[in-house]
């Protein structure tokens, strides 16, 4: 019975090997409960997604077992490519809008786990045989719900590694086929891209525990000269925290008058725009004030890949300063772009 929080995976450099391996979906992890006609989403939070996906309530209700429960993935493909974006529009408090988005940009699911079945719980069943149990039970399914693609052949993951994250996928999961299903714990393993790039800091939220840094802001320069917010850098230690208020002090400004991302004090900009100072429906009524910098500053970042080419999907990781590189130096020219990959071949397979 929900709530049920899903198993994790914990980061390592690379593929690990005798393993079940998945790609790694970017959209929001799900669990999906089904009980004759009653459908829940559940998110990783254990919060409900239901509402915002009546097309995949219809879906399940038509093409699982009419009592189960589901792990996966729910994304939105576009042109043969995850969108990210579509998928957090769909996140919206109006029930006409859900409708219309649901028609516009209709998600699907990826089941990767099958977590029960009937009256029988599987969590204390090996991975192995519950992979077998959802590849038969979901052999004759079809869009939106999908199975994901698996393989124990370690050659085949670092071909998907390489290859799928032109489709907009994040990487590789690695799980032992003998993996018991535990709630919360992070026992499977993930490999990730990572990247690095060079990126002007121009501001900083403070934290909430007090008058020191939260996040850097950062940006790089488009081809028309531009300063383009991109993300943020937020892993640091309380002592690091403290030195870095320092360090950016002589870069502080009285006012974001002058500043080349102004505009975002102005409150009818946020309507319009992707600001780090505006209120989304994920921030709420957090306080997502802004200290600006004059752009001076270059640091190194590590990423892991780009949403839309525009700015970092993740929190990017501080490496170091970088005093040998000129602001103006940073464009989105230095990022690497993975060759496109068509998601329908994955799915497809």
């Amino acid at each position: 019975m929900p709530p049920v929080k899903p198993m994790l995976a914990k980061p390592v450099a690379k593929i690990p090997p005798d393993m079940h391996y998945e790609a790694k979906w970017d959209g929001f992890r799900a669990i999906v409960f089904r009980d004759g006609a009653e459908v829940e989403f559940g998110s990783r939070t254990g919060k409900p997604l239901t509402r915002y996906f009546p097309e995949l309530v219809e879906a399940v209700r038509e093409r699982v077992p009419e009592r189960c429960v589901l792990d996966g993935e729910i994304v939105i493909a576009r042109e043969g490519h995850l969108d990210f974006d579509a998928l957090t529009e769909r996140i919206h408090p109006a029930e006409s809008r859900v409708r219309l988005l649901a028609e516009r940009t209709p998600a699907s699911f990826v089941a990767f786990d099958l977590l029960a079945l009937a009256d029988e719980s599987l969590v204390d069943v090996e991975l192995g045989d519950r992979r077998a149990l959802l590849e038969r039970e979901l052999a004759e399914v079809t869009p939106p719900v999908h199975v994901a693609p698996a393989t124990t052949d370690i050659e085949v993951a670092q071909r998907w590694f390489e290859q799928y994250e032109g489709a907009g996928l994040d990487g590789v999961i690695a799980k032992p086929l003998t993996l018991r299903y535990r709630q919360d714990e992070r026992l499977m393993f993930k490999v990730k891209h990572e990247r690095t790039a060079d990126v002007v800091v121009a501001g900083y939220r403070l934290h909430k525990s007090g008058p020191v840094v939260g996040s850097l802001l950062l940006g790089l320069y488009d081809t028309q000269g531009a300063l383009q917010h991109v993300g943020v850098s937020a892993a640091f230690s309380m002592k690091r925290r403290e030195e870095l208020v320092g360090e950016l002090e002589p870069l502080r400004m009285e006012s974001a008058e002058g500043h080349p991302w102004a505009a975002w004090a102005e409150e009818a900009a946020h309507e319009t725009a992707r600001l780090p100072g505006a209120p989304s429906r994920w921030s709420g009524k957090k306080d997502l004030s802004w200290v600006p910098l004059r752009p001076e500053r270059v640091c190194e970042v590590a990423y892991d890949h780009m949403e839309n080419g525009q700015r970092f999907r993740h929190t990017a990781r501080f490496r170091r300063w970088r005093p040998d590189r000129t602001p103006e130096s940073c464009t989105y020219a230095q990022l690497e772009e993975p060759v496109r990959y068509d998601l329908t071949e994955i799915l497809g397979s």
